[in-house]
Formats: structure tokens, C-alpha cells, sequence
């Protein structure tokens, strides 16, 4: 995997082949990296949250003079909070205005932050700062501090990977670093802390033995052994104790913010992961799934649509919305998954050509959230979308306002309506598909469902028992559902003053139904919290309240939101669209006039210090298959996590200008070209690509797709006789003398059908198969062995008996 590192980079004055001497234009000298001479870093990680705090000491090893800039990369769930730079001859500092009263303007230097985002090959969101001239053998020492949220393993370990840029062994930085040692040292130290306690730690490199510093073994510190690895990217994987299904971490607040405000009160870092068990493919299944389809998909995807609707459980609710001039649905509100309702739903859906114009996108949603749900019934959409709709800013207002009532599956067709796409299912948990050929739309939209069926833990509800004066204020809210193999960190805020000081502790309760059976944790967590006050979770905090207010202060919702984000944004140093960053550099002045050397008050100047977006070009990453092509602009798009919402504050429409490819790109294949992304936050970029499907063998399919009904059956009809291009009399003849209901039968020989191609067929018919042989299995077990073999002898096929779960 490609990775990112950056650090200081530098350009020469140099000569041109005329003699003519280049003052510095960026546009014109390529960048190498100034060479990192050591490293402190120390990192703070309380359950699934870190603070980390670096020096880095870069010098200029070359006879000439440098100027140079530094750059950062800035991973998912990732958020600079400190940024300070000193030279030999000034200091640097990186603070927080209100970009749109741009009270400071740095006069020059944009130019050496537009190179760097038009040159670099691959896309994402960087930190940089201008820092000027550095002399030969001059240093820079640079004080950078970050948070981030840590991805939860199955298991209940906290990952952590250190950046790249503190820690550059590939050859995109250090000079030797193929050698076996590198270039920089490096001091790596790692306080941990949890109530559950500290039970083990596993590293991709040594570490001191792991030292406890509270009795109860609730914190414990360990360092790096020796030499960091030259090779791989340093990684911990941090156990605390027992997994529960909800836990929480206290962090006390600044003892020097106003009491009452974000950073003054405690913060409650609650983590919701229950344990959820494997659902059998096939059975009975609650949810409520709601199909928004424009007017291509009605166009090109009928198909698409029947695989869809006839992969749905028995047990859960559906509805179809044809989005256009009018928010309607196929039925007011959605109903059970029944042989009577989807046969008339089917005959509801408008014909292809039929007038509809797809750009009432908000009105529909507006209508399915004014909705109930069915009681018991995870929601979730599946929304299509042709291309960028004019009021995009509201769509993500609207998403954002429900985001803890329901789950999203975006289909874009248009590279314009990427960044839509991926900010409507990152912020409610789902998953976003380029789209880019009507084949492969059916494979790619079953792999999504295939995702939504997952169980669920629903009824998500939390409770809370303090000290009378107290109360608790959960930051955007507690989501309904919570899927297996997905957690769920919230940050919540006490504030108050509690009128009885005696009681140490409050009461957290968990409840949530799993299987129609009422399930209850309930912990307890104490009230005067200790901690190292580098308050990780309270930014992380104002940076999740950020996220919920960007789309409504972006929709036009009044100057209150945006006046909100800018003093959360502003008292906690976490940027937000309505920030900007500005770099204050104070130099030294030093008179060599009216006498002795004297020294004159210190000299201000601003520099350019900013977030940038690299456009990149090109290839993703080398793990990728030969033929992936990935679409312009989709990139940028896939990879911003949050910041996807916060570029729907500035400009969507200007996306499909980010991103091109070059010309070296691969040309799209004929077929399909789609990438998806699984986990809020993140693309899965090596995941093998979905192949080329034969237009013929899914219309071949659909015939029988469209003969079977919702409980997973086929009737013996003329109509699967003529898919299986067999005379009906003959099946009829064919069939065991043991079978009672020709239906088995007939069930049977389809599911047979279906494996004449294993391979082929997996990814559409797996979802139908499940269906079938749970019908089977529950009206004829023991005449299954005997079918099995009748099937495979007419048909021509060899299918395992395991198929049949015989």
C-alpha cells in the first residue's frame, strides 16, 4: 500500500542550462525531501482515542540555501491541533481565524502550496506551511500535535499507526532507506489508559516491557526498544480488559476554559460494540428497505431493480420511490415483504419514458423521514442518483439531521454526484458505489445488500443516572441501530453543578433489542475523573460536533450554526470550513547602526499555512489490479472522510475538475468500473473489482429470477421449463415418485440451474439460492437427497449436496 510522508520539503536555487538564475519559482524546481535528523514523539491513548505529540528536528544538509515547506498528511479521523516551528533566526506559529473576515492575509508564497497540490500523484488532505529560507546547516525544530479516533478490532484492541511523515523510512523521504539503518532517530513513548485496564500490548516492533502506573493497572506506559524497523510503518495494538458491549472512558476538562463551555466540562468517551451474532442466510429477517429511483435507473436497471426486491428476507418492510416532480411513494408508507405486495408494487413502478424529472431528491427524503417506521425495523435507503442535484447543500442537511435513525446506499452514475454520494453514506454509516456501466449495476447493488442484511442490534437507547445539578448532553446524538461488525463512539458532556458532592460515581445504562429478545448493560463511571489534560477526547469532540453542524450552517439554515462552529472551532483549534488557517512568523531584528549590535523589538509577518487538497492523478496504488480504472473526481471524493461534508460548504460542483487522470491513466474497460468503500470512514482500495458481466447470461437469469416468489419458491410452470429449455412434460415425467408437491421440485431443478456456472452466478444468486433451500430444508429434507440426484442427471449439472445443506 502507497503511503504518504512527506515532512519538510525543499527547492534549491539552481541554474538553467542558459545560465540564468531561478528565483525560487516552485513551478519550475522539483521538491526533494529535507532529511529528518531526529524524532520525539509521545502519544496519548485512552480507549479508542490518541493524542500525539511530536518534535521533529529536520536539517539542510546541502552547500546551498533552501527554501522550505512543510507538509502533513491528514488521515481519516485525524485533526492537527498545535502547529509551532522554530529556526535559527525566527519563530512560526499556526493559528485559527475566521476565514470568511480574513483579518490576516499572508501578502505572498501561494504559489509554493499551488505547486505541491497540482504535482502530488495522489489525492487527499494535507497540512503545509511556507517556513521560508533555510541556510546551509541550518535546523528547523517543528512541535506538531494531533488527535485522532482509533479503529476498535473485533477483538477490542485499539489500533494505532504512527504518520508516516514522523516516522518517513520509505524512499518518498529518507536517503537511505533501503540501508539497515536509518537515517533519524527516533523516541517513541505510549501512555495508555483505560478503566477497564491495560491488559497487553503487540507491536510490529520492540518495545520496553510494559510498565503500570496505577495499582489497579488502569494506565501503564512502554516506549520503543531500540531502533525503529526501516521498513514497515509502526503499529500498536493496545487490549484493555474484557470487551463489553458499552464502555466508557472520563476526561476531565481544562481547569483553564470558562466553566460550562465545550473544553471546561468533563467529556464521557462511551463506545457502544454489542455482541452480535452471524444471522443464517435465507431466514426470516426484520428492516425496512426504501428504493429512491431516478429516472436512469428506471431506464437502464429494471433488472437490477427485480434482483433487488426479489433478494429481500421475508419478515422485513419495503417501499419504492420514483423520485421526480412529486415525493409519492409506490405506497404511503412501507409495508410487508408479502407475494401480493411486491407483485403489485412491480405493476406501480412508472414505464421507462415515462416524465420524470429527477431533481427532487430533498422532497422525497423529506417524505420518507415524515414516515414512522414499522416498530422492530432497522431503516435503511438505497438511493440512485444520475447526477449532482441543485440543492445538494439541503439533501446533506436533511441526511445529517436523521443520521441516527437510518442507514444509506448511494449509487452514483456521474462522477459530479460522487462527493454527495459519499457524504450521504459516511454520515450515516453506509456505503457509497461509483457506477459506471448498467452491467455491472446488479453485481454492485446486491454486494451492497448483502452488507444491509447484516443483523443489528435496534432500539439503541441510553440511559443516564447522576447527581441531582448534573446532567449529560450526548454530542450529536445516539444512532438507533448499531450493524454487526460496527461500533459506535460517542462523545457525551456533562455539565451542571451537582448539589450532592458525596457521590463519586454515575450510572450509564445500554438497552437495545437483539432478535425481539430486550437486552441491558449498565456500568458505572466515577464524576471527578483524572487525566494528563491533554484533553484528546474534548477536541475530538468539537470536531464531531463540527460535522453535524456543517451541513445545516451550509444549507442556509440561519447565521446560528455557522456562528456556532466558529467559536467551537476557534476555542478548541480544530478547523472547520468557516476557519482558515493563517502562519504567524516572528523574526528577530537585529541593528547594525548608531553604534553597538542592538537588538529591536521582534518583527511579525504572515505566511501561507493551510489544509490543501491534493488533486492528485494517475493510479491509487499498486495493490490495485492491472485493469482497475478508477473515474475522475471519484477519488477525491472517496478519499476525504469527513471532510467530504465539509466540501459540500465550498464548492461540490467544482469536483469533477479535481482528480483527472493523466495520461498515463488507464482507459476505462467497456463494461463496469465501480469502487466502493465499507467502513465510515474508509476505501477499501484493494478489494478486487467486480468482472465483466455477459449482458445475455444476466437477462438469461432474470427470466428465472422473475418466476421465483418472495418465500424463496418456484411453481412448476411452463415458464421454467422454457429457462430451462426443457419440454414441461418431460420435468413433470422426471420427477421423483417421493415428492409430494411439485413445487419442490421445481425448486430444486432451479436452484440446480443456477450453478451451471458457479462462479458467474455467486455474486447475483446467492442472496435467491439462500431463500430457496430454506424453503427446501423447511417442507422436504428427507426428499431432498433424491431430488438432488433426478435434478443433476436431467439437467446435466453436478452440484454439491452441501448446496442443499445436506
Amino acid at each position: 500500500m502507497w503511503r504518504q510522508s512527506f515532512g519538510l520539503l525543499g527547492k534549491s536555487y539552481t541554474h538553467d542550462t542558459t545560465g540564468s538564475f531561478l528565483l525560487g519559482k516552485w513551478l519550475h524546481i522539483p521538491l526533494y525531501p529535507v532529511p529528518l535528523c531526529s524524532a520525539v514523539v509521545d502519544v496519548a491513548i485512552q480507549d479508542y482515542v490518541a493524542d500525539v505529540a511530536s518534535e521533529l528536528i529536520y536539517q539542510n544538509k546541502s552547500h546551498i540555501s533552501t527554501e522550505v515547506l512543510f507538509a502533513f498528511p491528514l488521515g481519516p479521523h485525524m485533526a492537527i491541533y498545535s502547529f509551532q516551528v522554530r529556526s535559527e533566526d525566527a519563530n512560526i506559529q499556526a493559528m485559527l481565524q475566521d476565514e470568511p473576515q480574513q483579518l490576516h492575509k499572508p501578502l505572498g508564497g501561494w504559489e509554493n502550496l499551488e505547486y505541491l497540490q497540482n504535482q502530488s500523484n495522489y489525492p487527499g488532505e494535507m497540512f503545509a506551511c511556507f517556513l521560508g529560507t533555510l541556510s546551509p546547516g541550518g535546523e528547523v525544530v517543528v512541535t506538531l500535535r494531533y488527535v485522532q479516533e482509533l479503529p476498535r478490532k473485533p477483538d477490542g484492541a485499539a489500533h494505532f499507526v504512527l504518520s508516516p511523515t514522523l516516522h518517513p523510512y520509505t524512499k518518498h523521504y529518507a536517503w537511505n532507506c533501503l540501508a539497515s539503518k536509518l537515517p533519524y532517530s527516533l523516541l517513541l513513548t505510549a501512555s495508555l489508559q483505560s478503566p477497564r485496564g491495560v491488559a497487553n500490548v503487540q507491536a510490529n516492533f520492540a518495545l520496553t516491557p510494559l510498565i503500570y502506573t496505577a495499582q489497579d493497572r488502569s494506565t501503564a506506559q512502554v516506549s520503543l526498544a531500540g531502533s525503529p524497523p526501516s521498513h514497515n510503518d509502526l503499529e500498536l495494538l493496545v487490549y484493555f480488559g474484557d470487551p463489553p458491549a458499552v464502555s466508557a472512558v472520563v476526561e476531565k476538562g481544562d481547569p483553564g476554559a470558562p466553566p460550562g463551555s465545550l473544553l471546561g466540562d468533563p467529556m464521557v468517551l462511551v463506545t457502544l460494540a454489542p455482541s452480535i451474532p452471524e444471522a443464517v442466510p435465507g431466514q426470516h429477517q426484520s428492516g425496512e428497505f426504501i428504493f429512491l429511483l431516478d429516472t436512469t435507473f428506471l431506464e437502464h436497471a429494471q433488472d437490477s431493480l427485480l434482483f433487488l426486491l426479489k433478494s429481500l428476507p421475508l419478515g422485513c418492510y419495503f417501499n419504492i420511490y420514483c423520485y421526480g416532480e412529486t415525493s409519492v411513494g409506490i405506497y404511503p408508507q412501507s409495508v410487508e415483504y408479502t407475494q401480493d405486495n411486491l407483485t403489485e408494487a412491480m405493476q406501480r413502478i412508472p414505464p421507462t419514458g415515462s416524465s420524470l424529472d429527477d431533481t427532487n431528491l430533498l422532497g422525497t427524503l423529506r417524505s420518507i423521514y415524515n414516515t414512522p417506521r414499522p416498530r422492530g425495523h432497522t431503516r435503511q435507503l438505497f438511493i440512485f442518483m444520475t447526477r449532482l442535484p441543485p440543492d445538494k447543500e439541503a439533501i446533506a442537511a436533511e441526511v445529517c439531521r436523521h443520521r441516527n435513525s437510518h442507514r444509506c446506499f448511494s449509487f452514483c452514475f456521474s462522477k459530479d454526484s460522487a462527493a454527495l454520494a459519499t457524504a450521504l453514506a459516511k454520515e450515516t454509516g453506509g456505503e457509497a458505489t461509483y457506477v459506471s456501466s448498467d452491467n455491472s449495476m446488479t453485481a454492485v447493488v446486491l454486494k451492497c445488500l448483502k452488507r444491509a442484511l447484516k443483523p443489528a442490534a435496534e432500539g439503541v437507547f441510553l440511559s443516564w443516572t447522576l447527581p441531582r445539578g448534573l446532567q449529560v448532553e450526548v454530542l450529536g446524538g445516539t444512532p438507533q441501530s448499531i450493524f454487526q461488525d460496527q461500533y459506535s463512539l460517542l462523545y457525551a458532556r456533562i455539565h451542571g453543578q451537582a448539589q450532592d458532592t458525596t457521590v463519586a460515581k454515575g450510572v450509564m445504562t445500554l438497552q437495545y433489542s437483539l432478535d425481539g429478545q430486550d437486552v441491558t448493560h449498565t456500568i458505572e463511571f466515577p464524576l471527578c475523573p483524572q487525566g494528563d489534560g491533554r484533553l484528546a477526547g474534548h477536541r475530538l469532540a468539537a470536531r464531531c460536533l463540527l460535522e453535524r453542524l456543517l451541513p445545516e450552517a451550509a444549507s442556509g439554515s440561519g447565521d446560528e450554526p455557522r456562528h456556532r462552529a466558529v467559536e467551537i472551532s476557534l476555542t478548541s483549534g480544530i478547523i472547520c470550513p468557516f476557519t482558515s488557517y493563517v502562519g504567524v512568523r516572528t523574526s528577530q531584528r537585529v541593528s547594525w547602526y548608531r553604534g553597538p549590535l542592538a537588538l529591536l523589538p521582534p518583527r511579525q509577518s504572515l505566511i501561507p499555512c493551510q489544509i490543501v487538497e491534493l488533486r492528485g492523478s494517475g493510479r491509487v496504488s499498486s495493490c490495485l489490479p492491472k485493469t482497475t480504472w478508477v473515474p475522475p473526481g471519484w477519488l477525491t471524493a472517496a478519499c476525504e472522510s469527513w471532510l467530504a461534508l465539509r466540501r459540500l460548504t465550498r464548492s461540490i460542483a467544482a469536483l469533477p475538475q479535481r482528480g483527472a487522470c493523466s495520461k498515463a491513466c488507464t482507459p476505462p474497460p467497456p463494461s463496469i468500473s465501480s469502487l466502493k468503500y465499507a467502513d465510515l470512514t474508509e476505501f477499501d482500495w484493494c478489494s478486487p473489482i467486480l468482472g465483466r458481466w455477459s449482458t445475455e447470461a444476466i437477462a438469461e437469469c432474470q427470466e428465472l429470477v422473475a418466476l421465483q416468489n418472495v418465500d424463496g419458491s418456484w411453481a412448476l410452470s411452463s415458464g421454467l421449463s422454457s429457462v430451462l429449455e426443457i419440454n414441461e412434460a418431460e420435468i413433470k415425467g422426471k420427477m421423483p415418485g417421493e415428492v409430494m408437491e411439485p413445487s419442490i421440485w421445481a425448486t430444486v431443478l432451479a436452484v440446480t440451474w443456477l450453478h451451471r456456472n458457479d462462479k458467474f452466478y455467486q455474486d447475483v444468486c446467492e442472496l435467491l439460492e439462500a431463500k430457496a433451500v430454506t424453503w427446501l430444508c423447511s417442507r422436504a429434507v428427507s426428499q431432498l437427497d433424491k431430488c438432488l440426484e433426478a435434478a443433476s442427471t436431467l439437467l446435466g449439472i453436478s452440484v454439491k449436496p452441501s448446496v442443499f445443506r445436506l
